[in-house]
């Protein structure tokens, strides 16, 4: 990756080598060997060669840039920040936020700079409706991206300032636990509706030992709830979670299971799982 100008100035190519099929422009001035893949972060490699020197990458990219790369698309603008006083325009494909940046930035030899782990969490989730922002804030932390304990001591020490209150109202519905976006939205569910808060991830034992986790459960009632995601649907799954409900309900659990379709009609569904554990 490159700066165009720089390299035909040096005499590496020509203004004709320059726009042949070996190299893709990927923003005004910034070329890249045409065999690799466009992905978030190549594109954030390519704003690093034109942004500021003062400037860091947070939000998403940030998130990108500390392994988190399955939970950002190429579609995503790239996010920089910039202390305030630095002025710059970069152009489409780049969202640029003013924010003071002392001691929330990690700088690494060869690698990008970027907001710490739990500066990038509070940033994101500041600025998100309160549900996605829990939903991201579980996957962050299921990812390994962030400790949730990390991110609350993070928030608590924040000032009054736009988003701090909806950080605060995050912090306090996320557990880090879920497996997928769905869980979480199933979990909010559940607890709005007034029922007992579920085990999250819960490992069901029996007399011959583990026996299976489940999404969520109230042990007492030997009731396991789990979310049937498009993932069952995968080749071999079918058999798999077969043998896994003959287990549980060998060991005396029953299985209540929710489906996306259930999801948009949350009153039937909440009545029904009340139902099963009446029952």
């Amino acid at each position: 990756m490159f700066r165009g100008t720089r390299a035909v100035r040096a005499g590496l190519l020509t203004p004709d080598q320059l726009r042949s099929s070996a190299w893709r422009r990927l923003r005004r001035d910034v070329y890249a060997d045409v065999t690799l893949p466009v992905d978030h972060l190549l594109l954030a490699r390519g704003v690093s060669l034109v942004a500021p020197p003062e400037a860091a990458f947070g939000g998403l990219t940030a998130v990108a840039l500390w392994g988190g790369r399955e939970l950002v698309t190429s579609g995503d603008p790239v996010e920089v920040l910039v202390p305030p006083g630095v002025r710059w325009q970069p152009g489409p494909g780049v969202a640029v936020r003013t924010s003071t940046l002392d001691g929330d930035v990690v700088h690494e030899p060869r690698r990008l700079p970027r907001t710490t782990r739990p500066r990038t969490a509070a940033d994101l989730i500041r600025r998100s409706p309160l549900d996605d922002g829990v939903v991201l804030l579980d996957q962050l932390v299921a990812s390994g991206i962030v400790r949730l304990d990390d991110v609350r001591d993070f928030v608590a020490e924040l000032p009054r300032s736009r988003g701090s209150r909806r950080a605060r109202d995050v912090i306090a519905l996320a557990d880090g636990l879920a497996a997928s976006p769905q869980e979480t939205r199933l979990r909010l569910l559940m607890l709005r509706a007034g029922l007992p808060a579920p085990r999250a991830q819960y490992r069901v034992f029996g007399e011959d030992g583990f026996i299976a986790r489940v999404d969520f459960a109230y042990p007492e009632l030997k009731l396991a709830i789990e979310y049937d995601g498009a993932w069952h649907g995968e080749t071999g799954q079918l058999g798999r979670d077969r043998r896994r409900l003959n287990r549980l309900t060998a060991a005396g659990w029953t299985v209540f299971f929710v489906t996306a379709a259930d999801m948009h009609r949350p009153e039937r569904l909440i009545a029904a799982l009340v139902l099963a554990m009446a029952r």
